[in-house]
């Protein structure tokens, strides 16, 4: 069970309100609705950066909760955490409460927000973030939505790891910002584990695109269930610089490197 739940804990930190399409909703067209997947993804690439290096600070709060319904017992917990983000990779968490299982609270929650600290590195940022070096990108349609219109696109991980993922993403036809990923790690980090599912979905606070909700799902081969989500809430941008935009010709401002989505 250990194991389980330390990946739970560290498959959601590989860094969207839901956007899911709704029926009913008449045609949304853009004038840029046809982009080939290669200029959607260069594009994702360029906004992404341009938003890391706006955003300078922000607080939040975040509430852990975790079901576990198997061998050898049942048991869950839940965990709120205050967050301070300041630029370029600091994050300082604080405990405003903890009910429930000291197992989960010790050996999940507490070793994510621990993870979390060692992915804010650069270099580890570099290889999971969405970027044309991580993953093989294609076309999975194109859809109306409540907001807009979204891009859809199959992710394939170029290489085995699972902190990268296998799946889709829907991405702001306006924004080039992922709003939605859908998936399962690109590599299994335990026999033990049957199968994961993985949803992320993001939520647009001022100009940019940060953490709404994450769902993680696992089955061990033994029978249990562990389900993981996180869900972030009171989002206050206190320091933040005018985004830059985009180039005419389509080259991108060059503020910083590349970041994954929902820093």
């Amino acid at each position: 069970m250990g194991a389980l739940l330390l990946y739970c804990g560290s498959a959601v930190l590989c860094q969207s309100p839901p956007a899911t399409q709704q029926r009913g909703c008449p045609p949304y067209t853009l004038p840029n609705a046809a982009l080939p997947v290669e200029q959607v993804v260069r594009k994702l690439q360029e906004k992404n950066a341009e938003r890391a290096a706006a955003l300078a600070q922000y607080e939040a709060t975040r509430v852990y909760r975790m079901q576990y319904r198997g061998f050898p017992s049942d048991r869950e917990a839940e965990m709120v955490v205050h967050v301070d983000y300041h630029a370029p990779n600091s994050k300082e968490f604080r405990v405003v409460s903890q009910t429930g299982s000291k197992f989960i609270i010790e050996h999940v929650f507490k070793k994510l927000l621990e993870g979390e600290q060692e992915a804010a590195d650069e270099e580890n940022r570099r290889h999971t973030a969405l970027t044309a070096e991580n993953y093989d990108f294609t076309s999975a349609g194109y859809e109306d939505a409540a907001d807009g219109g979204q891009y859809v696109l199959n992710l394939l991980p170029k290489t085995k790891n699972k902190f990268l993922y296998r799946g889709k993403i829907w991405v702001d036809a306006k924004d080039f910002a992922v709003v939605r990923i859908k998936g399962e790690p690109g590599k299994n980090p335990s026999f033990w584990i049957k199968r994961t599912e993985i949803e992320h979905s993001y939520v647009k606070v001022n100009d940019f695109w940060l953490p709404a909700e994450n769902r993680t799902e696992s089955v061990l081969r033994l029978g249990g269930v562990a389900n993981l989500s996180i869900q972030y809430k009171d989002y206050s941008v206190t320091r933040a610089t005018a985004l830059q935009g985009i180039k005419d010709g389509g080259e991108a401002v060059k503020p910083s490197p590349a970041a994954e989505p929902g820093r």
